[in-house]
């Protein structure tokens, strides 16, 4: 990640949109995960049409499948009781 310009201090920061210099685009995506995540049924048309104003359609797409993939696998992680020091015995 560091070769395409991110840096830990990059996702340090996603909880405080205003404590890094996020682009537009940015803050768009991280608020339409945290809309996913705690309250997906109230995403309405007007935040869609602030997403296509940073986003094509595909975009929105591919950041909604990516969102709601990890949205899951977080779950399912936690249901399983895995955390990053969680040894696997294979």
């Amino acid at each position: 990640m560091t070769q395409q310009g991110l840096t830990e201090d990059f996702y340090r920061h996603v909880a405080d949109q205003h404590g890094y210099d996020y682009s537009e685009q940015e803050r768009l995506a991280i608020e339409y995960a945290e809309r996913f995540v705690l309250d997906h049924t109230r995403i309405g048309d007007d935040f869609f049409a602030r997403l296509r104003q940073c986003f094509s359609d595909a975009e929105i797409l591919d950041l909604t499948v990516c969102i709601a993939t990890f949205l899951g696998l977080g779950r399912l992680l936690r249901v399983l009781g895995i955390d990053e020091t969680c040894e696997v015995d294979v």
